[in-house]
C-alpha cells in the first residue's frame, strides 16, 4: 500500500521559515516526479513547487519563486518543501504529491498518489 506521509507544518510569524517533509512508502518513487500542492479556505487547489524523478528539473508556482525550495532524497522516497520570508497568503494545507507525467503534473494538476496533507499557518 502506497502512503506518502507530511511533516513539518505549523504555525509561524510573517517572515519566518518551515521544511515541510514527505515521505513515501509502498514503493520506489526514484523514477516518480513529485510535488507540493496547497490549497487554502475558498481557494483553489495551486500546484506549488514540483520536481522531476533526477531532481534535474523544477517548477516553482510565481507566487512562491525565490522563497520556497523544492528537493529530494530518492535514497530515502523524500521530497522536502523549504519555505522561507513566509507570508499570511502562504497559509494553506499543504499536501505531497507523486506523479507519472511532468506535463500532467505541472499544467493538469494530475499525480498518482496523494498526500493527507500538513497545515502551514503563517500570522501576521
Amino acid at each position: 500500500q502506497v502512503q506518502l506521509e507530511e511533516s513539518g507544518g505549523g504555525l509561524v510569524q510573517a517572515g519566518g521559515s518551515l521544511r515541510l517533509s514527505c515521505a513515501a512508502s509502498g514503493r520506489t518513487f526514484s523514477n516518480y516526479h513529485m510535488g507540493w500542492f496547497r490549497q487554502a479556505p475558498g481557494k483553489e487547489r495551486e500546484l506549488t513547487a514540483a520536481i522531476s524523478w533526477s531532481g534535474s528539473t523544477t517548477y516553482y508556482a510565481d507566487s512562491v519563486k525565490g522563497r520556497f525550495t523544492i528537493s529530494r532524497d530518492n535514497a530515502k522516497n523524500t521530497v522536502y518543501l523549504q519555505m522561507n520570508s513566509l507570508k499570511p497568503e502562504d497559509t494553506a494545507v499543504y499536501s505531497c504529491v507523486v506523479a507519472g507525467a511532468w506535463t500532467g503534473l505541472t499544467t493538469r494538476n494530475e499525480a498518482k498518489y496523494w498526500g493527507q496533507g500538513t497545515q502551514v499557518t503563517v500570522s501576521s
